[in-house]
């Protein structure tokens, strides 16, 4: 029971963070540009969520000294690192890998259960990794991409690093405080970062009221920001620190391969946008690659630090 509420959280999770690809898309082809997107969304979601936490739970924003490494790791890796390099990776090579390369952060949380903690993960997980990465590359289509572009790429290696930063950190930072206060200072330390980087003041007033558009309906850009900001990335961060106090950390990496999938529908849904065959049966590879991690990994629920595997575990 606490595994499946658990993984719920964590799907859930990635489905909004994929609900925020399509609709930023909207915003930027309304003129705004990617730096500013992010800015304004994860600095509207930090003040609205530090000022609710505030009121209503001051005390979940108390930190030692000795924990501030945790909360500003959190902030810069997990929140401003993870946005800001994917959108500097998708200006310089094709979306699609982009997309690759920031989803092999499950393959690299693994890499550090395996070599730092000295875990022993059993061999299903690796292929359950290795599934997910495989079909993330045929939903993204990577083949079909123009010439590679080696900032980007780097950009979107850089990208993965910090995703796999925020599920470590976000493991630890979850056992360690409350999810509200952890969330809502990761988010202000991310958006200083994030505003200190893209300078969205320079941002045209008119642009808020301009229409982003979806298919045949048109939206206030504004409002679009709230939902980016709200459910594009409060609810989704808090969700996933929720679903980190109970899943393995390798376990929860893995999920994370259905944001692509789920983006692509989305995508498809609201800008007409649709999958092909192959990029069909990739989804599939994902969802069985993250459905054998699942089954792989024991029931109880390990610490940061425990063993990770099955029982039957393999170097």
């Amino acid at each position: 029971m606490i595994r499946m509420r658990a993984t719920g959280w964590s799907l859930g999770s990635w489905v909004l963070f994929a609900s925020s690809g399509p609709l930023a898309k909207g915003v930027m082809d309304a003129g705004w540009s990617a730096g500013a997107v992010a800015a304004v969304r994860i600095g509207v979601a930090a003040v609205l969520l530090m000022g609710v936490v505030a009121v209503v739970r001051p005390g979940a924003l108390r930190f030692r000294w000795g924990d501030l490494w945790v909360v500003g790791g959190y902030g810069v890796l997990g929140v401003a690192g993870v946005q800001g390099l994917f959108f500097v990776a998708v200006e310089r090579v094709p979306v699609g890998v982009a997309m690759v390369l920031v989803g092999l952060a499950p393959v690299l949380v693994a890499l550090w259960v395996r070599v730092v903690r000295g875990v022993r993960v059993a061999g299903v997980v690796w292929a359950g990794v290795g599934a997910g990465v495989v079909g993330l590359g045929m939903v993204a289509e990577v083949w079909r991409g123009g010439g590679l572009d080696l900032g980007g790429m780097a950009a979107g290696v850089g990208a993965a690093v910090c995703s796999a930063g925020y599920f470590l950190l976000g493991e630890h930072g979850a056992r360690r405080f409350d999810a509200l206060g952890l969330t809502a200072a990761g988010l202000s330390v991310g958006a200083v970062v994030s505003v200190a980087v893209a300078a969205p003041w320079g941002v045209s007033g008119r642009l808020l009221s301009a229409p982003a558009t979806f298919g045949d309906r048109q939206v206030a850009v504004w409002v679009v920001l709230s939902v980016l900001a709200v459910g594009g990335t409060v609810v989704p961060y808090l969700a996933g620190l929720y679903a980190m106090r109970e899943l393995p950390v390798a376990v929860a990496g893995v999920l994370s391969v259905v944001e692509p999938l789920v983006a692509a529908g989305l995508t498809w849904l609201l800008l007409g946008q649709g999958l092909g065959v192959v990029q069909m049966v990739g989804a599939v590879i994902m969802i069985v690659g993250a459905a054998a991690v699942q089954i792989a990994v024991p029931q109880d629920v390990p610490a940061a630090g425990q063993e990770v595997s099955s029982g039957r575990g393999c170097g």
